[in-house]
């Protein structure tokens, strides 16, 4: 007796059952739920624990208005015009020496930490002051190499 193996046709065995003509979606559900998952996880550290190299000004817009310098040394110290000044004091001061003065220029050394800085703002801020931030143009940026 002689036994006869199924006819096998482009690697699949013919039995008259047509093609499957669905997608199935499973696995592409588990993957986008995968990903959903990992960036769920990582959003957070997208926005602290990236470290920004802020841009050089191109330009400084040239101002004729007359305000209180509150400057930042590379150290931290705060001086009031050439005046040091305690930063518990920063508002009073500038109301007691500049009355009716609504804004005032920051200046801070550029290898200053954030963190003086940061206070200064949130103080001026506190009292109602509009902080305009001196910058300095680069004039390296507009030079062809």
């Amino acid at each position: 007796m002689k036994l006869h193996a199924p006819a096998i046709r482009g690697g699949r065995r013919s039995r008259g059952v047509p093609a499957m003509a669905e997608i199935n979606v499973t696995p592409f559900v588990d993957v986008a739920l995968v990903l959903l998952i990992i960036f769920m996880i990582t959003a957070h550290v997208m926005e602290y624990g990236i470290e920004v190299d802020v841009p050089k000004t191109r330009s400084v817009a040239s101002s004729t208005k007359e305000l209180p310098v509150v400057q930042i040394s590379r150290s931290g110290e705060m001086y009031l015009g050439k005046d040091p000044v305690n930063i518990n004091r920063l508002a009073a001061e500038i109301r007691a020496k500049y009355p009716g003065q609504q804004a005032v220029y920051l200046r801070a050394d550029r290898a200053t930490t954030f963190d003086p800085i940061a206070q200064v703002m949130s103080v001026l801020g506190d009292a109602k002051l509009a902080v305009n931030v001196v910058t300095q143009p680069d004039d390296s940026i507009g030079r062809k190499r």
